[in-house]
């Protein structure tokens, strides 16, 4: 059984781990020694660890349980939204540190947030890798890296109806978490290194489309979905996935 590793056990890296636990052996990061004893009655070795944007006194240990596993996942944010890029050099060599000069398979759950805010069908072409500072930076400390640009993450209680929304006649770019879970383990199974996929759900309904459908509201309205639209067929057609969740009107059933 393979062993997987999983940086960060947030929303998304708990239920990836919910996901992942039922075919491989998991151990996690955390920040809180009251989720690393809820981790280990799940069968999962967990420790306390952070990557504050700061250069530390001393640099973080690698991480021991590495050189046990085949694949890491991160799921920290490393984007110069969430910080300058001194900032985010200091984390990601942090998280350098910490993952050492491991060689298995790496994912970095990365955004569609990479692409401007206009009406255009992007798809990863539109924004290399290396106009983006964070993914520029891990991939190239190490090569294998995959990154997974992920759209807006939706599935339990993430529904749309639950946010003050604005520019209802926009299109959505979501992604169901059972999918981003879906995509990583198929990726696993292929060896998939060093790719770089948009992930987000194939079909992109207006806002007031999604809202409507969660609030059991009957939507005869036709109109022109506006904004921008971020395409995953590269990954479709690469790994020949099929989308559990294709279209975000259904997240919530």
């Amino acid at each position: 059984m393979k062993k997987i590793g999983i940086i960060g056990y947030g929303w998304l890296g708990e239920r990836l781990a919910a996901f992942l636990s039922e075919k491989y052996t998991l151990s996690a990061t955390t920040t809180t020694e009251n989720k690393v004893n809820q981790l280990s009655a799940k069968g999962i070795h967990a420790v306390i660890a952070s990557f504050p944007d700061y250069q530390l006194a001393e640099p973080l240990s690698q991480w021991e349980e590495i050189n046990n596993m085949d694949a890491l996942i991160i799921t920290i944010p490393v984007s110069e939204k969430s910080c300058c890029v001194s900032s985010l050099y200091n984390r990601i060599q942090n998280l350098s540190a910490f993952i050492g000069d491991f060689k298995g398979q790496m994912f970095l759950m990365s955004s569609t947030g990479v692409y401007p805010d206009i009406a255009k069908e992007f798809t990863e072409e539109d924004v290399p890798l290396v106009n983006v500072s964070g993914e520029r930076m891990l991939r190239n400390k190490f090569p294998q890296l995959n990154i997974l640009r992920l759209g807006g993450l939706m599935g339990d209680n993430r529904l749309l109806k639950n946010y003050n929304v604005s520019n209802l006649d926009h299109a959505v770019n979501h992604i169901h978490y059972a999918d981003i879970s879906g995509i990583i383990s198929e990726m696993i199974e292929q060896k998939s290194e060093s790719k770089l996929y948009n992930v987000t759900a194939p079909i992109h309904p207006a806002k007031s489309q999604v809202i409507n459908a969660q609030k059991n509201i009957e939507d005869d309205e036709v109109f022109e979905v506006k904004g921008k639209k971020v395409l995953s067929s590269k990954l479709v057609s690469e790994l020949d996935y099929v989308f559990q969740y294709p279209d975000p009107r259904t997240f919530h059933l």
